[in-house]
């Protein structure tokens, strides 16, 4: 059966939903690499390992085949034991305790009860009661359309990201070595879509980092997962609504 599109709001400017496709650019030295999608026809989902990670699957790949999903990339961060460093939620079961503190935390993908994606920060928990779907992860690198400030200079990594224009165009994926402020000011300046970012989370990269698309998006398969990956916690998936 076909999904069924929500009708557009008439508040919001109307965009022709369209396939999820594969992006590879480079922007002010960052290389990006991922996928676009709408949310009105698809939608991610968090999987996550209750028992710690590589408990049930050791890379995107394997989530990817398991869930028959378009895409599989980590996700949150987690401690030396395996446990969540913050909060999660996959299909409305919890795992963790409220991060109120960390950076690391300081940011929230979540989809309510009702299928709406959002990328926002922190906040109260009691915001997200109804959330059938929540990853807690940080810092935001972009917010209200500009980079977040106060970001480390420092340290290059590679990062997992997950950004979005405030509504229905969003974008999962990797980059290449860069710091957390080099990337939000990237972002903020020159967008790496067709599109705007209007806010913009980081996820758990480095080691962590390890992204699959599979052939059900022109371009793939193919794995992105250094050399020496560490096995994590839980990952989220991209799939048809």
């Amino acid at each position: 059966m076909a999904a069924v599109l929500a009708p557009p709001n008439p508040q919001a400017p109307f965009y022709p939903v369209k396939a999820p496709a594969l992006t590879r650019v480079l922007v002010r030295g960052i290389h990006f690499e991922g996928a676009s999608f709408d949310a009105r026809s698809h939608r991610l989902l968090v999987i996550d390992q209750p028992n710690g990670p590589a408990s049930m699957f050791d890379t995107s790949q394997e989530v990817a085949r398991q869930y028959d999903a378009l895409l599989a990339l980590n996700a949150g961060f987690f401690t030396p034991d395996g446990d969540p460093l913050g909060l999660v939620i996959s299909k409305g079961k919890r795992a963790g305790t409220w991060n109120s503190a960390s950076s690391l935390g300081s940011g929230i993908f979540s989809e309510s009860a009702t299928g709406k994606l959002s990328i926002t920060r922190r906040g109260s928990p009691t915001a997200f009661l109804d959330a059938r779907e929540l990853i807690q992860a940080g810092p935001l690198l972009v917010e209200n359309g500009g980079a977040v400030g106060g970001l480390d200079s420092g340290k290059s990594a590679v990062r997992s990201i997950l950004m979005t224009d405030g509504g229905t165009r969003w974008w999962i994926g990797r980059t290449s070595l860069c710091s957390l402020s080099a990337l939000g000011e990237a972002l903020a300046s020159v967008s790496p879509t067709s599109w705007p970012i209007r806010h913009a989370l980081n996820l758990d990269g480095g080691r962590s980092t390890d992204l699959f698309v599979s052939t059900k998006i022109p371009g793939g398969p193919f794995e992105r997962r250094g050399i020496l990956n560490r096995p994590v916690r839980n990952f989220l998936i991209l799939n048809p609504r």
